[in-house]
């Protein structure tokens, strides 16, 4: 008759390995859905709050004067059969005069993903008409942001969200 094998004792440093194993098995897991989960969505909205807290008040007296100015600022955005994304900006002063001579810039930001920020370059094509592409950009939800620059200060600023589809 064969005989069996009596049962390995459970000792104390088999009890060690085992523990050791299964915390360095949960704290690894741990770290990589932590690494993954910062690398997709940092978070953060403006790199240094300080900074920001800082030129707070600098913004709500460009944002008093741009009301003040009562610019009349539209922008139209059309989608191209490839993929791509035609922007077109038109600018009206206080009395409804196209506006010349100003420097526009347009960026659609992902609300979610600011890595996938696309900026516009837009060039005066006609008297207060400002036009400019995105060869590629994805369907979904974007914040259009706008902002007008003349005599080396930014004179018009805005944010909407706008659905592509």
């Amino acid at each position: 008759m064969s005989q069996a094998k009596p049962p390995r004792p459970i000792t104390g440093r088999m009890v060690l390995f085992m523990m050791v194993a299964f915390f360095g098995v949960v704290i690894g897991v741990n770290l990589i859905m932590m690494r993954l989960a910062i690398q997709t969505l940092p978070g953060t909205e403006v790199d240094s709050a300080y900074s920001a807290s800082l030129a707070y008040e600098k913004e709500i007296a460009t944002a008093r004067a741009q009301n003040a100015r009562n610019w009349k600022v539209d922008a139209h955005v059309e989608r191209s059969g490839q993929g791509g994304a035609t922007l077109q900006v038109e600018a009206r002063d206080n009395d409804g005069r196209p506006m010349s001579g100003l420097t526009f810039h347009g960026r659609f930001e992902r609300p979610t993903d600011r890595r996938a920020d696309l900026p516009v370059a837009l060039a005066e094509v006609g008297i207060g008409i400002y036009r400019g592409s995105a060869e590629t950009i994805a369907p979904g939800q974007w914040d259009l942001v706008l902002e007008g620059v003349g005599a080396g200060q930014r004179l018009f600023q805005s944010k909407n969200r706008v659905l592509l589809n």
